[in-house]
C-alpha cells in the first residue's frame, strides 16, 4: 500500500465509541446538569486530557471523572452526588458503546482499500462484541468492518501503557513493519506511549485541540485518517 502507513490498530473507547450520553445524561440531568449529547462527547476528551496530564494508569478514573463532571454545568450544591453516581455508573465496562459518528464508516472504507486493520483495548472482556453490536466491526467476514483481531487486555492479561499488548495483535500482522503500522488512540500516557514504545507509530484522536503542543500526531477524527494513508 502506498502512503505513511501499511496497517492500522485503533483503540476502542474515544476513538470508534463513547461511554453512552443516552444513559448518562438523565442521571446527571437529574441534578441540574447539562443534557446535550455534545456536551458529553467534549466532556470525554476534556477528560481523558486531565487523566494524561496527571499520567494516571488504566485504573485511575479519579481527574477524568471529575473533569467529565465539570463539563456538565452541574450546580454546585449537587456536585458530590451527581459525582457519586457517575463514578458509580460509568465504571460499567458496557456502557462504552455509543457509535462515535463516522468511525464504522471509516473502518469499513479502509476495509474496502484492503487496509489490514485491527483493535487493541483496555477493556474487561467486552469489547469484542460491544464493537459488532454497536455496529462498528467484526472479526472476519461478515456485514461490518473486517479486522483481523480485537485484543481485549482483559483477555490477554497485560493493559497499555504496558507495549506488549500489541504483540498479541501483531502476531496477525505478520510481515509489517511496525514502524509503518499506526496506532490511533485518544490518551496521551495509554496509546502513545504505549505504542511508541511497542515500535509503532501513534496517532492521537484530539478532536478540542488538548493536546496541542504535544509531540505527535494528531487528527480531529477518523475521517482525517485518510490523509494520512
Amino acid at each position: 500500500m502506498g502512503g505513511r502507513f501499511d496497517a492500522v490498530l485503533f483503540d476502542a473507547g474515544g476513538v470508534l465509541v463513547l461511554p453512552d450520553p443516552k444513559v448518562l445524561a438523565p442521571l446527571i440531568a437529574y441534578y441540574g446538569g447539562d443534557d446535550r449529547q455534545e456536551t458529553y462527547v467534549r466532556a470525554h476528551y476534556a477528560g481523558m486530557a486531565a487523566k494524561s496530564a496527571v499520567t494516571a494508569g488504566e485504573s485511575d478514573w479519579t481527574h477524568y471523572n471529575a473533569t467529565y463532571l465539570g463539563h456538565l454545568s452541574v450546580p454546585d450544591e449537587h456536585r458530590e452526588a451527581a459525582l457519586e453516581v457517575l463514578t458509580h455508573v460509568k465504571a460499567n465496562a458496557r456502557l462504552w458503546r455509543h457509535p462515535i459518528p463516522g468511525s464504522a464508516e471509516a473502518l469499513r472504507e479502509l476495509d474496502s482499500r484492503g487496509v489490514p486493520i485491527g483493535i487493541v483495548s483496555n477493556a474487561s472482556g467486552q469489547i469484542e462484541s460491544t464493537l459488532q453490536v454497536s455496529g462498528i466491526c467484526q472479526v472476519g467476514p461478515g456485514p461490518l468492518a473486517c479486522v483481523r483481531c480485537v485484543i481485549d487486555s482483559h483477555v490477554v492479561g497485560v493493559e497499555k501503557p504496558d507495549p506488549r499488548i500489541f504483540d498479541h495483535a501483531l502476531v496477525h500482522f505478520e510481515g509489517f513493519e511496525r514502524s509503518r503500522i499506526a496506532y490511533v488512540g485518544d490518551s496521551l500516557v495509554m496509546d502513545v506511549q504505549g505504542s511508541r514504545a511497542a515500535g509503532l507509530f501513534p496517532v492521537l484522536v484530539d478532536p478540542y485541540d488538548d493536546a496541542a503542543g504535544h509531540d505527535v500526531e494528531r487528527i480531529k477524527s477518523l475521517g482525517d485518517l485518510m490523509a494520512l494513508l
